[in-house]
Protein backbone atom coordinates (compact mmCIF):
# COMPACT_ATOMS: atom_id res chain seq x y z
CA UNK A 1 0.00 0.00 0.00
CA UNK A 2 1.30 3.71 -0.64
CA UNK A 3 2.08 6.00 2.23
CA UNK A 4 2.48 9.27 2.24
CA UNK A 5 5.54 10.24 0.65
CA UNK A 6 4.75 8.30 -2.55
CA UNK A 7 1.11 9.88 -2.71
CA UNK A 8 3.09 13.25 -2.26
CA UNK A 9 5.42 12.43 -4.91
CA UNK A 10 3.06 11.36 -7.40
CA UNK A 11 1.04 15.07 -7.13
CA UNK A 12 4.58 16.48 -7.33
CA UNK A 13 5.00 14.28 -10.79
CA UNK A 14 1.64 15.02 -12.05
CA UNK A 15 2.39 18.83 -12.40
CA UNK A 16 6.39 18.27 -12.85
CA UNK A 17 5.83 19.02 -16.54
CA UNK A 18 5.75 21.61 -19.38
CA UNK A 19 2.23 20.65 -20.89
CA UNK A 20 0.56 19.65 -17.73
CA UNK A 21 1.97 23.07 -16.49
CA UNK A 22 0.21 24.82 -19.26
CA UNK A 23 -2.99 22.78 -18.52
CA UNK A 24 -3.01 24.45 -14.51
CA UNK A 25 -2.38 27.38 -15.54
CA UNK A 26 -5.36 27.61 -18.11
CA UNK A 27 -7.55 26.21 -15.41
CA UNK A 28 -6.39 29.29 -12.97
CA UNK A 29 -10.03 30.76 -13.81
CA UNK A 30 -12.12 27.34 -13.38
CA UNK A 31 -13.46 24.95 -15.07
CA UNK A 32 -12.88 24.57 -18.86
CA UNK A 33 -13.71 21.91 -21.57
CA UNK A 34 -11.20 20.11 -23.16
CA UNK A 35 -12.63 20.86 -26.14
CA UNK A 36 -11.22 24.61 -25.11
CA UNK A 37 -8.03 23.14 -23.72
CA UNK A 38 -5.94 21.71 -26.19
CA UNK A 39 -6.60 24.69 -28.77
CA UNK A 40 -5.58 27.13 -25.77
CA UNK A 41 -2.52 25.48 -24.63
CA UNK A 42 -1.37 24.34 -28.82
CA UNK A 43 -1.14 20.44 -28.06
CA UNK A 44 -2.78 17.59 -29.40
CA UNK A 45 -6.61 16.91 -28.36
CA UNK A 46 -5.20 13.18 -27.88
CA UNK A 47 -1.71 14.33 -25.75
CA UNK A 48 -3.63 17.07 -23.49
CA UNK A 49 -6.27 14.29 -22.87
CA UNK A 50 -3.34 11.58 -21.42
CA UNK A 51 -2.24 14.42 -18.92
CA UNK A 52 -5.47 16.39 -17.99
CA UNK A 53 -6.02 11.76 -17.25
CA UNK A 54 -3.15 11.62 -15.20
CA UNK A 55 -3.65 14.65 -13.29
CA UNK A 56 -6.89 13.50 -12.36
CA UNK A 57 -5.72 10.25 -11.41
CA UNK A 58 -3.06 11.78 -8.79
CA UNK A 59 -6.03 13.70 -7.73
CA UNK A 60 -4.93 17.50 -9.24
CA UNK A 61 -7.84 17.59 -11.08
CA UNK A 62 -11.37 17.02 -11.01
CA UNK A 63 -13.78 15.94 -13.97
CA UNK A 64 -17.01 16.25 -14.62
CA UNK A 65 -19.21 14.97 -17.81
CA UNK A 66 -22.20 17.20 -19.07
CA UNK A 67 -23.55 15.26 -22.68
CA UNK A 68 -21.05 14.87 -24.74
CA UNK A 69 -18.07 17.31 -23.13
CA UNK A 70 -16.16 16.53 -20.64
CA UNK A 71 -15.20 19.61 -18.14
CA UNK A 72 -11.64 20.19 -16.10
CA UNK A 73 -11.01 22.19 -13.01
CA UNK A 74 -8.39 22.07 -10.58
CA UNK A 75 -8.86 19.94 -7.41
CA UNK A 76 -7.88 21.72 -4.93
CA UNK A 77 -6.67 25.65 -4.85
CA UNK A 78 -3.84 25.46 -2.85
CA UNK A 79 -1.66 23.24 -5.90
CA UNK A 80 -2.17 26.53 -7.26
CA UNK A 81 -0.40 27.91 -4.31
CA UNK A 82 2.39 25.22 -5.01
CA UNK A 83 3.13 26.57 -8.62
CA UNK A 84 3.41 30.37 -7.57
CA UNK A 85 5.75 29.61 -4.74
CA UNK A 86 8.07 27.59 -7.46
CA UNK A 87 7.45 30.48 -9.78
CA UNK A 88 8.96 32.44 -7.17
CA UNK A 89 11.62 30.40 -6.40
CA UNK A 90 12.57 30.54 -10.27
CA UNK A 91 12.47 34.52 -10.50
CA UNK A 92 14.43 34.69 -7.55
CA UNK A 93 17.43 32.51 -8.71
CA UNK A 94 16.95 34.09 -11.77
CA UNK A 95 17.59 37.24 -10.68
CA UNK A 96 20.22 36.27 -8.87
CA UNK A 97 22.15 34.78 -11.79
CA UNK A 98 21.46 37.63 -13.37
CA UNK A 99 22.87 40.13 -10.60
CA UNK A 100 26.05 37.65 -10.12
CA UNK A 101 26.50 38.05 -14.12
CA UNK A 102 26.38 42.22 -14.38
CA UNK A 103 28.73 42.04 -11.39
CA UNK A 104 31.03 39.91 -13.01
Amino acid sequence: MKDLIEFRADVLKAVAQSTRLKIIDFLRDGERCVCEIFPAIGEAQSNTSRHLKMMQSAGVLSRRKDGLKIYYAIKHPEILEVIDLVTDIVKQDIYGRHSLLKGA
